[in-house]
């Protein structure tokens, strides 16, 4: 599951990772704050706000991403402008000395894929790639040729937060294309609101990311509802295939 840093002070970011952590979260994205997240929709680029309002700086990221690594494996999230102001070589080895098993740029440039992919594997990252459907085949096999951990298939055309339908069969074009191309284990997100959905899209994938969904409930509900809907999908994603029904 994804969780933006510093959208509570230390000791309670700390107390919702043990909580998200026993509810069932099998890998955390720790999203580094962004003010122009242009990928996401309003609940993760608030959160994202309301982190650098507190003063959330990447140096506050390496607590988050030591404690949660402390119960999962954790992949940080983040915006190229990011780790290029914090120096990309000194970003990856950070975060490697902090627990981080890989990083995620979710708009790297295409022109600096293939030294940022060196940077993470010298430094002992997995290097995970946001692949957007209609990626072209040339452009398709140098993304997977920069990548490494896993494929990162979105559900929808959409920012993160949509909550409207997804179209599994386009979905399951996308993944099958990606398999062709690639060894690399797939994994969706962006789009799958529901327990029902991520239920739904579980059988097409190695696995499925939630992220807007949660962080609406920790923002809104407080850390026993993003607690107990973190159970919800965890419960959802590890049915059998067989009852996994499409909606």
């Amino acid at each position: 599951m994804f969780l933006p840093a510093g959208l509570a002070a230390p000791p309670a970011e700390r107390r919702t990772i043990d909580a998200l952590s026993e509810s069932g979260t099998g890998l955390f994205e720790i999203g580094v704050p962004h003010r122009a997240p242009v990928l996401d929709g309003p609940t993760i680029t608030s959160a994202y706000y309301e982190a650098l309002d507190r003063g959330t700086r990447v140096r506050d990221v390496l607590d988050t991403v030591s404690h949660a690594a402390s119960h999962a494996p954790v992949v940080v999230m983040a915006y190229w402008e990011s780790v290029a102001l914090y120096g990309p070589r000194l970003f990856a080895r950070d975060m490697r000395s902090a627990g981080a098993a890989g990083i995620m740029v979710v708009d790297l440039p295409d022109s600096l894929a293939g030294t940022w992919a060196a940077t993470l594997t010298e430094t002992g990252l997995a290097c995970p790639r946001l692949v957007p459907p209609h990626t072209a085949d040339d452009a398709l096999d140098e993304v997977c040729a920069s990548a490494s951990g896993w494929l990162y298939a979105p559900a929808t055309h959409h920012p993160t937060g949509y909550q409207g339908p997804v179209d599994l069969e386009d979905l399951n074009r996308s993944v099958r294309r990606l398999r062709k191309a690639s060894t690399l284990p797939v994994v969706s997100g962006i789009g799958i609101s529901t327990p029902a959905l991520a239920r739904a899209v579980a059988p097409l994938v190695d696995g499925v990311m939630v992220g807007s969904p949660i962080v609406g409930a920790l923002t809104s509900a407080g850390r026993e509802a993003a607690a107990a809907l973190v159970a919800d999908f965890a419960t959802a994603v590890s049915a059998p295939a067989e009852d996994a029904t499409h909606e």
